[in-house]
């Protein structure tokens, strides 16, 4: 949980219900199942009960994100923007923020690195800092999660920049659609892995069954 000072900065951003989720990966069976009937073509799932989408509506009910607002033009980073982006937004030190580019191979940052930064913000009171690596955290653990469960693409924090704008995205959609590119990604027959909400994908799944 946030800690008392930055919880009305996350929950205006829309985010908040997200704290209540399970980041667990799921049952791999019943997703694997599913990833086999993924149709990139109609973005939808082909069953022996007929064709299946997950919808915008799936997502408000099951997640309480917003589906109505802006999109964020998420522009491509290089690694020295996204150093950048640590040093003004997270109030690390370019050098701390060159090590943490470096080690994760791109603009990219460690999950654990973030809980690390995020009780230091908070020690000494720099409560946006601490607000938006702490959402950067939970983006990296659910919405945005990637093929490597350990980190989270440093181009988030762009949304982040202004939270008292950021309540205006359309978070839903934005999940929405990751997860759909992530399982076109994963219905190739080359791919061996599926990045994306899991616990998402899971319940939306058992939904379906019901």
């Amino acid at each position: 949980m946030p800690v008392p000072a930055i919880e009305d900065m996350v929950a205006g951003t829309g985010l908040s219900p997200l704290i209540a989720c399970s980041i667990d990966t799921g049952n791999q069976g019943l997703i694997s199942f599913f990833v086999e009937r993924w149709h990139r073509e109609t973005s939808s799932f082909h069953l022996p009960v007929g064709e299946i989408s997950i919808t915008l509506d799936d997502i408000t009910t099951l997640l309480h994100l917003p589906i109505v607002g802006a999109l964020h033009d998420f522009q491509p980073l290089c690694t020295d923007e996204a150093v950048l982006l640590l040093v003004e937004l997270l109030m690390v030190s370019p050098e701390v923020a060159m090590v943490e580019k470096g080690q994760c191979g791109g603009p990219y940052v460690c999950l654990q690195w973030l809980r690390d930064m995020y009780q230091p913000r908070c020690q000494t009171q720099h409560w946006t800092a601490a607000a938006r690596a702490y959402l950067l955290h939970l983006l990296g653990c659910t919405l945005f999660a990637n093929k490597s469960a350990t980190h989270v693409h440093v181009v988030h924090l762009q949304a982040l920049r202004d939270l008292t704008l950021a309540g205006r995205y359309t978070w839903g959609a934005a999940g929405l659609v990751h997860m759909y590119d992530q399982l076109n990604d994963a219905s190739h027959s080359t791919s061996r892995q599926l990045a994306g909400y899991m616990t998402l994908l899971q319940v939306i799944n058992m939904y379906f069954i019901i």
